[in-house]
């Protein structure tokens, strides 16, 4: 009958599932299993790893599974399954920044300010925004475009503001 040769199991599921939907049945998904059912995958428990998330998203998945009682799987699968968020590698989730570094930028987004209020013009000049590129050669040549425009006066006034902001 069939000219590809089989597992004799396989063949075994095979026919049982061909069997069923001939019956009449009409969904692939597994009849639910006798035992324990799942204590880890209730709403209240989602609701916990959801409102601890929303506190402290620098948690990982083992804190979070020591503060709720859960397997660290279980609140694994949680997080993927009811919140869409995917394993992300430690190094690339962003981390406090000190006092200091906010401060400077602070003092940073003041001086853009600053310059936006006695230069209305000045965002004008830069036409990046809200444009879309094919590829990033594209980006690329309108960068350098834009800061071929640039004047030296313009240059110079940057260099001395990052010499200024080095200086303290």
């Amino acid at each position: 009958m069939l000219s590809v040769q089989m597992d004799q199991r396989f063949k075994e599921k095979f026919l049982k599932g061909f069997k069923r939907f001939k019956e009449g049945r009409e969904t692939t998904k597994d009849d639910p299993r006798p035992g324990r059912p799942s204590t880890s995958k209730t709403d209240e428990n989602i609701e916990k790893i959801g409102n601890l998330i929303l506190e402290d998203r620098r948690l990982s998945i083992r804190g979070l599974a020591e503060i709720t009682g859960i397997d660290k799987e279980c609140v694994g699968q949680n997080l993927h399954e009811s919140f869409n968020m995917p394993k992300v590698c430690a190094k690339m989730v962003p981390k406090l920044i000190t006092p200091e570094q906010k401060e400077s930028r602070m003092n940073i987004c003041a001086d853009i300010l600053n310059n936006i209020d006695t230069d209305p013009g000045l965002l004008d000049t830069v036409t990046l925004k809200g444009t879309r590129f094919e590829s990033v050669e594209a980006i690329k040549a309108k960068a350098t475009e834009v800061l071929n425009q640039l004047t030296e006066a313009d240059f110079q006034h940057c260099f001395q503001q990052m010499k200024s902001r080095i200086a303290m």
